[in-house]
C-alpha cells in the first residue's frame, strides 16, 4: 500500500466559543475553553488515517505534557510516529481559537516547537517510494518545506501542497505540486508570485472546489448543523491526499475530500472528539 507522508504542524488548540467574534479592541465574554488536538499537519494526518491510508508523521513537538498525548494519540490512530521530533526547552505549539456560534472563527497560533523543524529533519523522506504522496503545508518553516520537496524530486512521487497559510515560496516547490491546495484567498496571492504548479485546486468553502478549472460541488451541509469550520480545509487536504494514495481517480479523490471537509464542520475543534 502506498503511504502518505504528511510534513506540518501539530499544535494545542485552545477554543472558546462566543457569541460573536469581537471586533478590532473589543473584549467579548466566551464559554470554557477546550484544549483539543489541531495544527494543520497532525489535522492532516488523521483526516487521512481516517480514509484507511498508511500515514507518517514528520513534525516537532514540545518535552512537555500537551505534545506527549498529541504524539500518544495520534499513535493510537495507527499513525507512524518514530519520526517526530521532541524539542527540548520549547512548548508544543499552540493555537488560540475563538469561534461563534455559525462555526465562524478567528486563530492565532504561537509555533512553539513547530519552529524548530529544520531542513535536517526531512531525512526521512528517502524511506518514500514509488506511489507515496508527500502531503505538507506551511505551518512549518519555509526552508525546511523547500528542502523536503528538492530531496523528493528524483522519486516517483506525489506533491500534495497545501499552501496555508500563505506564504512566498521557492519556485521549485510550487511547480512539483500536484496538486497545489489553496483557498480563494491564497489563490490571488500565488498569481502574483508568478510560478506554476503542476495542477492547481481551489477550494470555495461552502461552494466546493476547482480542480485545474473542473468544477466540484460542495457536499450540502444544513446551516443548523454547522458547528465549528476549523480544520474543515485540512479534512480536505487530508482526505484528499489519502485517496491519491490509494489509487482513486482525481474525480474520486476530490468527492472524498469534499465529504471530509463537510463532516468536520459538523463537530467542535479540528479533529472530532480531539480532547487532550
Amino acid at each position: 500500500m502506498s503511504r502518505v507522508y504528511v510534513l506540518g504542524s501539530l499544535n494545542v488548540d485552545l477554543t472558546v466559543p462566543v457569541s460573536r467574534l469581537p471586533r478590532s479592541g473589543e473584549t467579548v465574554v466566551g464559554g470554557t475553553v477546550r484544549r483539543t488536538a489541531g495544527g494543520k499537519g497532525g489535522n492532516q494526518a488523521v483526516a487521512a488515517a481516517a480514509q484507511g491510508a498508511e500515514v507518517v508523521m514528520m513534525g516537532a513537538i514540545g518535552a512537555d505534557e500537551p505534545g506527549v498525548a498529541y504524539r500518544d494519540r495520534l499513535h493510537d490512530k495507527g499513525i507512524d510516529v518514530s519520526h517526530l521530533r521532541v524539542v527540548e526547552g520549547e512548548a508544543t505549539g499552540q493555537a488560540f481559537v475563538t469561534v461563534d456560534e455559525v462555526g465562524a472563527n478567528q486563530i492565532v497560533v504561537a509555533p512553539g516547537a513547530n519552529a524548530e523543524l529544520a531542513p535536517h529533519h526531512t531525512a526521512a523522506l528517502d524511506t518514500m517510494a514509488a506511489g507515496d504522496v508527500l502531503l505538507v503545508s506551511l505551518e512549518v518553516p519555509i526552508e525546511t518545506v523547500a528542502e523536503a520537496v528538492r530531496r523528493i524530486a528524483s522519486r516517483d512521487v506525489r506533491v500534495v501542497l497545501n499552501a496555508a497559510p500563505y506564504a512566498h515560496l521557492p519556485h521549485h516547490v510550487v511547480e512539483a505540486a500536484d496538486p497545489l491546495v489553496v483557498n480563494e484567498h491564497e489563490a490571488l496571492e500565488l498569481a502574483d508570485d508568478g510560478a506554476f504548479p503542476a495542477s492547481l485546486l481551489v477550494t470555495f468553502g461552502a461552494a466546493g472546489c476547482a480542480w485545474n478549472g473542473i468544477e466540484h460541488p460542495a457536499v450540502r451541509v444544513p446551516a443548523e448543523r454547522v458547528v465549528d469550520t476549523t480544520g474543515a480545509g485540512d479534512a480536505f487536504c487530508g482526505a484528499l491526499a489519502a485517496r491519491l494514495a490509494l489509487g482513486d481517480t482525481r474525480e474520486e479523490a476530490v468527492a472524498a475530500a469534499l465529504q471530509a471537509g463537510a463532516d468536520a464542520v459538523q463537530h467542535a475543534g479540528a479533529q472530532r472528539d480531539a480532547l487532550l
